[in-house]
C-alpha cells in the first residue's frame, strides 16, 4: 500500500491532525518525530518540518528516502497577499515560487538555477482531491460560531492559486505591498512550501498543499496568531484531511 506524508511547520498547526491518529508509532530521524499511523486504512506519516525552506527540504527528503512516501501533503497557515485572500480562507496551491530566490545576473530573478523555471506546480490530481475535501469541510460548518465571532471571521472560501515561499516572516504592510506588486498572481506567502515542491519535483513524488490564511502579512500579522492557528487553522486541516482520506477509502 502507498504511504502518504502529512507535513506542517509548527506543532499547533498539526495538533488537531495528530488527534485523528490513534495507535500511532513514532520514529525519530534527523531530530524529527515521524508519526506512523493509518487514516481510513491509508498508511500515513505525520511530521513537523520546522520553520523555513532548508528545514522543510530536509524533512521532505527524509520522508521520501527513509519512509518511502509516494505522496506528500503540506498543511498549515499563510499570510494573505492578494486582496481576495482574506483571513479564514483556505488556499489550495497549484504552484509554488521562492520569492527570495535571486541569482541575477546569472539567472533571471526568481528562477531556480539550472532548473530553467520559477514555478513548481503541484500535482493536479492530488490537488483537485484536496480542494474537493476542503470544499466539503467548509460547507459542513467546521468553525464554531464563538471562534468566528471572537476572531472576526466571515464565511470562509476555498481558493486555488500560487503560493510563494521565503525565509522571512512577512509582517509589514510595506513588504506585503512589495510582494503584491512584484508577484501579483500570488495569493499567499509562507516559509516552506516551495522547498518541498522542489524536492518532490526532483524525486517525481506528487505534492499538494493547503494553507489557511491567518493574517494579511502586514503590521498586524502577529495579532492573535497562535489563537487563530489553534482554534481555526489546525481544526480546518484535520477536518479537510478527514474528508480527503474518507474520499480515498470510498
Amino acid at each position: 500500500m502507498s504511504r502518504i506524508a502529512i507535513v506542517s511547520a509548527m506543532h499547533p498547526e498539526l495538533a488537531a491532525v495528530l488527534a485523528w491518529l490513534p495507535q500511532a508509532q513514532t520514529q525519530v530521524v534527523a531530530g524529527r518525530e515521524f508519526v506512523l499511523a493509518r487514516w481510513h486504512g491509508q498508511e500515513v506519516v505525520a511530521v513537523l518540518s520546522r520553520i523555513g525552506k532548508v528545514a522543510a527540504a530536509t524533512t521532505a527528503t527524509v520522508l521520501i528516502e527513509r519512509f518511502d512516501v509516494q505522496q506528500v501533503l503540506f498543511t498549515g497557515v499563510a499570510g494573505g497577499l492578494a486582496p481576495q485572500a482574506q483571513v479564514g480562507d483556505v488556499v489550495v496551491a497549484n504552484a509554488f515560487l521562492q520569492h527570495d530566490m535571486d541569482a541575477s545576473p546569472l539567472f533571471p530573478r526568481y528562477e531556480v538555477p539550472w532548473y530553467g523555471r520559477t514555478h513548481f506546480a503541484t500535482d493536479a490530481v492530488l490537488t483537485a482531491a484536496l480542494a474537493r475535501a476542503a470544499q466539503t469541510a467548509l460547507a459542513s460548518g467546521v468553525l464554531d460560531a464563538q471562534a468566528a465571532a471572537e476572531l472576526g471571521l466571515g464565511t470562509a472560501r476555498v481558493q486555488a492559486g500560487l503560493i510563494v515561499s521565503g525565509d522571512r516572516f512577512v509582517s509589514t504592510l510595506a513588504e506585503s505591498q512589495r510582494l503584491q506588486q512584484a508577484l501579483p498572481e500570488a495569493l499567499a506567502v509562507e516559509m516552506e512550501g516551495a522547498a518541498v515542491a522542489q524536492v518532490c519535483h526532483d524525486y517525481g513524488v506528487p505534492f499538494a498543499a493547503l494553507r489557511t490564511i491567518s493574517d494579511r502579512a502586514d503590521d498586524a500579522a502577529h495579532a492573535d496568531f497562535l489563537k487563530f492557528v489553534e482554534r481555526v487553522a489546525s481544526r480546518y486541516s484535520a477536518e479537510i484531511l478527514e474528508r480527503f482520506f474518507a474520499q480515498r477509502a470510498a
